[in-house]
């Protein structure tokens, strides 16, 4: 095993044990290294490792920011990996998109008519509607991965708000791209916001199978329009 690995199953160790949780501190650089009798550069690259796993934020000098600290963030290595892969074309996006598909969908059926990000969702369509569609699609687009989320975060379960956060991210600049594929930006627009809505509507309704399939008709229709077929269809 590598030294730097020895840290790392320490922290895990840790962890599972309860005796570092959000929020706590690791021990300092120095002492770490002696702890464990490794390289202060061990302990270093261990850190480094935790910081793009999203799971600590190393802060440097002195004062209540220093030190490096437990938090919680599991999209954002997901999130990379996924987009690398994707980027290596070893993950097809049209594969991501059928994933997207199953976790929304799921979701969609599951969500809380009563649950407070539905209010947010809300919001969003207001602020989408606000985006002037002569403008680009990036705008429009932000807010609508946002919405998505907003709607996987009303089902209520912490693993599939994650993963769906990972893939949107992994996805986000091929979706964007697939809008110079569409002949008319300011109909799809004006299209997707029609659907925005009936799907919101049918969750508060508390109908979740027809939210199920809304949700699965809009997205399929959206990158259908922009060139990506599923699975099935290559």
């Amino acid at each position: 095993m590598r030294t730097h690995q020895l840290v790392l199953t320490w922290i895990e160790k840790q962890l599972s044990d309860g005796q570092l949780s959000v929020g706590g501190r690791l021990p300092a650089e120095r002492t770490l290294a002696e702890q464990l009798a490794v390289s202060r550069t061990s302990v270093r690259e261990a850190i480094r490792i935790l910081e793009a796993m999203g799971v600590v934020r190393a802060g440097v000098g002195s004062g209540p920011e220093a030190g490096t600290v437990v938090i919680s963030d599991p999209t954002a290595a997901l999130g990379s990996a996924l987009r690398l892969h994707v980027a290596t074309q070893h993950l097809p996006v049209s594969d991501i998109v059928e994933t997207r598909i199953l976790l929304e969908t799921w979701a969609a059926a599951r969500a809380k008519p009563d649950a407070p990000q539905l209010e947010l969702a809300a919001t969003l369509l207001g602020e989408m509607d606000a985006v002037e569609r002569a403008a680009p699609a990036d705008d429009f687009l932000a807010l609508d991965i946002r919405f998505h989320l907003a709607l996987a975060d009303a089902a209520g379960n912490a693993v599939v708000s994650a993963m769906m956060g990972s893939l949107r991210e992994s996805i986000q600049g091929y979706t964007a791209r697939f809008t110079a594929n569409l002949q008319d930006w300011d109909a799809t627009a004006s299209r997707l916001q029609a659907e925005h809505r009936d799907i919101l509507a049918a969750i508060r309704n508390d109908d979740g199978a027809r939210a199920a399939t809304l949700v699965a008709a809009h997205i399929e229709g959206y990158y259908r329009e922009g060139g990506v077929g599923r699975p099935a269809e290559r």
